[in-house]
């Protein structure tokens, strides 16, 4: 599907096929599953050296490099537990994407109805402006220590760097001035890239069905509002029972979503609030120029991605909640009373606003990030009171 072209681009990456349909048919290769399981296995190892290094840096005091790291750790639990979901989950998601097919529009007009050209303009260049954002937060924390080396030892001559690597984490060697330094920087740099896309792919994936459901929600809001009644009871009533059974449709899509995407939801909100919380406070402690840009595209990229899966959680609310408008905006006055009190029935149904969820425990829309930030700034406030004293 056009929706799912760079969702599946990011997943190609790590190995991962995110579902199988009828016009894509499965396709597993022993090249696909070495990728997926170096990725992981590599993953892993990095970030048990980072939890390490947290321990031994939290029991030297060092409380700026404990908070660093764990700004890091939960950039990779974030992509790891989108990763898994979705290799979990893809029976199910393969189920939700033929349902999408099924009432995709086919052919020019459909297509000109359901303004498709619209929304995957809207989603395409949605998808490229946010994977272009945290390819180059990635590559910037990858290469930094490199850029570094070549700028300041190399070209200006204005102190000595060396060796270094771009995360943190406890070796039990001396990694400096051998060759393997060079196997560390590799696989640093795989499990960032490994991690990123993770989250990439997983947020586009989001992002391509949440458009998807929204303009089934406007198409159909569009429908009834137009649809011309008069007295004909069997006529009119027809109608309205096809809108229930295309209502009770994306309704259903709606929730085996939110039963895919709920948990992975969840861990993000959870750990970007501690994230957004660690650095910013890194920004605040005195840090150099460079590594304020360094932290500053992370930040922004860290509360970017909070927005856009609010925002898409927003657009599904409003557009759910619309229809029960666009019912009352027909013109039902000419319609058969059996036709108006079947149709009382029909507006209070979205009047209970369909959500996108974080599990049960939250409906996510813009007023989501708000409440994300206010926790996010408490536990700064705490972390800075700490640092202080």
């Amino acid at each position: 599907m056009k929706f799912m072209k760079y969702a599946v681009f990011f997943y190609t990456s790590v190995g991962i096929e995110p579902y199988t349909i009828d016009s894509r048919p499965k396709k597993v290769s022993l090249w696909s599953n070495l990728l997926f399981w170096a990725n992981v296995i590599n993953l892993s190892v990095i970030v048990f050296g980072e939890i390490l290094y947290l321990g031994v840096a939290y029991s030297d005091g060092k409380l700026i490099d404990a908070v660093t790291v764990l700004s890091y750790i939960g950039f990779v639990i974030v992509g790891m537990s989108k990763m898994f979901f979705i290799w979990w989950k893809k029976t199910d998601l393969s189920n939700l994407v033929k349902e999408l097919e099924h009432i995709y529009p086919n052919g020019k007009a459909e297509e000109e109805v359901y303004r498709l050209d619209n929304y995957l303009r809207s989603c395409s260049r949605i998808s490229i402006t946010y994977a272009l954002l945290y390819s180059v937060l990635i590559w910037t924390f990858n290469l930094f220590s490199i850029m570094q080396f070549l700028v300041y030892e190399k070209w200006l001559k204005i102190r000595v760097v060396g060796q270094t690597l771009p995360y943190l984490m406890y070796f039990p060697w001396n990694w400096h001035e051998n060759w393997t330094y060079y196997v560390l920087l590799f696989c640093q740099n795989f499990a960032g890239h490994t991690s990123a896309s993770g989250q990439i792919s997983t947020d586009l994936l989001l992002c391509a069905v949440a458009t998807q459901v929204v303009m089934h929600f406007d198409y159909l809001a569009r429908v009834v509002e137009n649809q011309v009644l008069d007295g004909d009871w069997n006529e009119n009533s027809r109608f309205l029972a096809k809108t229930v059974q295309y209502h009770q449709r994306i309704l259903r899509l709606m929730d085996v979503l939110n039963d895919i995407f709920g948990i992975p939801l969840l861990l993000n909100f959870m750990v970007s609030t501690f994230v957004i919380c660690f650095v910013g406070f890194q920004m605040t402690v005195g840090v150099p120029p460079d590594i304020m840009i360094k932290l500053s595209l992370f930040l922004f990229s860290s509360l970017s991605q909070v927005y856009l899966i609010c925002h898409y959680g927003q657009l599904i609310a409003d557009a759910s909640s619309s229809l029960s408008l666009s019912a009352y905006k027909q013109n039902w006055q000419n319609a058969d009373i059996r036709y108006r009190r079947a149709l009382v029935f029909f507006i209070a149904r979205p009047q209970r606003t369909t959500y996108l969820k974080a599990t049960i425990f939250m409906n996510i829309t813009r007023a989501t990030m708000t409440d994300l930030l206010q926790v996010s700034y408490k536990f700064f406030a705490l972390l800075r009171t700490m640092y202080i004293k």
